[in-house]
């Protein structure tokens, strides 16, 4: 695309109908946030970009800072014609033509901008407009057409006749503009409506008041002008990019099943012949090579897992790394920074946290892993765990090759436990252990013949007196009703005094 263009973004609105405190294009769909979509369907256009912000200004500035994008305060929010003017200065003396765009319309996609463009320069017009035949126009403004099909007008609902509310084709809100014709016309609006405010549209209006030539090209997708005003039209952008980018994986190869129930960011990458099943979700910049399995209700966060990996079901992995043939699951925890070498296998309700298993590593069952570091083919035993941490600092453990840590261990770390040593169940390590060596760090075992019978016949004799003394209560209560009420003593009578 030539460089002589301007992408503006409005974004300075605060979305009342979504009954939020966080502004509208800080809401998210898709895995971006809403002024991030429309930030990326403009970057290849190589214009500059410039976001017009208000309402919760700083937020949003700091949201599209990534994108190199500039920011222009406009406060108050009088209209987008307003926000036309405020971005004026802006905009750089380079700048010949500027596409504008709602910053809460998400779907909108580079090559409908590029179609818009090259119509705008095709067709020397000094407005284009992006519009989009929709079955229920109620809402829009109507798209009213010449003969020669240039617009004749945009005509809001409210404004529009019984013959004039018929027509499909509405504005989407997306325009591009020749600044030589723009600037002339906005100055010439007033903000004569309810609201008092200056509206784009007026400026469309003016150009055609002055013969100035306005076209509209047409969305290829009337859902790419889908704006984002409510909660349930979140939801649908949300699920229509979703949809979207399953059915991207799926024409590369990637088997999902329902895919319907499965969330994947658009950063997410998956090689062929994986296998993604219902209930998961692939999020922020995960990578998966081919021959993976992930199954139901796992969540993957910024991970990247090599080939024939494998992770079972409702488990839980956050920036980490799974080589080649390693196994995660059920119900297992990897935590920031853990890494797991080829083979390595982590079972049900394991959590890792900032440690390093190396090949053939397994740790089955119920343990904590924590500033870890362990060689090649050891086992680490259920119920085993770092205590890495003394209330202020932490502290790492180095097991080495072939250990054999036993179940229910405790390492206190620091701590190293050299090459094939064993340690015993039960222990609570807080020294080294050499290689080839057994740790036994747990109370010595006493054991007192008879005691368990003895117990048993205490207690027998306990149970037996308690029955025998509940029957003589018994009988007492028996006896004592059979006999009736005691009879009552007479009162004598009270001496009287002189």
């Amino acid at each position: 695309m030539p460089k002589d263009l301007a992408c503006v973004i409005l974004a300075a609105g605060k979305g009342t109908r979504l009954k939020s405190e966080i502004a509208k294009v800080l809401h998210s769909a898709g895995g971006r946030t809403l002024v991030e979509h429309v930030i990326t369907a403009c970057l290849p256009l190589e214009g500059e970009i410039l976001t017009v912000v208000g309402h919760q200004a700083e937020s949003v500035t700091a949201a599209v800072a990534p994108f190199k994008s500039k920011t222009v305060l406009q406060r108050p929010q009088n209209g987008t014609g307003h926000a036309m003017l405020i971005a004026r200065a802006a905009i750089s003396a380079k700048a010949r033509l500027a596409i504008v765009l709602p910053g809460d319309a998400p779907l909108i996609r580079t090559e409908t901008l590029i179609a818009l463009i090259e119509a705008h320069r095709k067709g020397e017009a000094a407005a284009t407009v992006l519009t989009a035949e929709l079955d229920d126009p109620t809402g829009y403004g109507r798209i009213v057409r010449k003969k020669d099909s240039s617009v004749a007008a945009i005509v809001e609902e409210k404004s529009a006749t019984e013959a004039q509310r018929k027509i499909r084709e509405v504005n989407s809100g997306i325009y591009c503009f020749s600044l030589e014709h723009l600037w002339p016309a906005l100055a010439k609006v007033r903000p004569e409506n309810a609201h008092h405010e200056l509206y784009l549209t007026d400026a469309v209006a003016e150009l055609n008041k002055t013969g100035k030539r306005v076209l509209a090209v047409k969305a290829a997708s009337a859902r790419e002008i889908l704006g984002c005003n409510t909660r349930a039209e979140l939801a649908e952008a949300d699920r229509i990019f979703r949809a979207l980018k399953a059915a991207a994986l799926m024409d590369a190869g990637v088997t999902i099943y329902l895919p319907e129930t499965v969330l994947i960011d658009p950063e997410v990458e998956v090689e062929s012949d994986s296998v993604i099943e219902p209930g998961v979700q692939l999020l922020g910049k995960t990578r998966i090579g081919p021959h993976c399995r992930i199954q139901s209700g796992s969540v993957l966060t910024d991970s990247k897992l090599e080939h024939h990996v494998l992770v079972r079901q409702h488990s839980i992995i956050t920036g980490s790394s799974l080589s080649a043939g390693a196994i995660v699951g059920p119900f297992a925890r990897l935590r920031e920074g853990t890494e797991l070498l080829a083979g390595a296998r982590v079972g049900n309700f394991v959590e890792v946290k900032k440690s390093t298993l190396g090949e053939g590593v397994k740790a089955m069952h119920l343990s904590y892993l924590g500033d870890l570091t362990v060689g090649r083919e050891s086992n680490i035993g259920a119920g085993t765990i770092t205590c890495n941490y003394d209330g202020m600092k932490k502290y790492p453990t180095t097991i080495g090759e072939r250990v054999f840590v036993g179940s229910d261990s405790a390492l206190v770390a620091p701590v190293r436990i050299g090459d094939r040593a064993y340690i015993a169940a039960g222990s609570t390590v807080t020294d080294d252990v050499p290689a080839d060596a057994l740790a036994i760090a747990r109370g010595c075992q006493v054991n007192k013949e008879g005691w368990a019978a003895e117990r048993r016949r205490r207690m027998a004799e306990a149970a037996a007196a308690s029955a025998e003394q509940k029957v003589r209560d018994g009988n007492n209560l028996s006896k004592q009703k059979s006999q009736g009420p005691s009879p009552k003593g007479k009162r004598g009578k009270r001496s009287s005094r002189p």
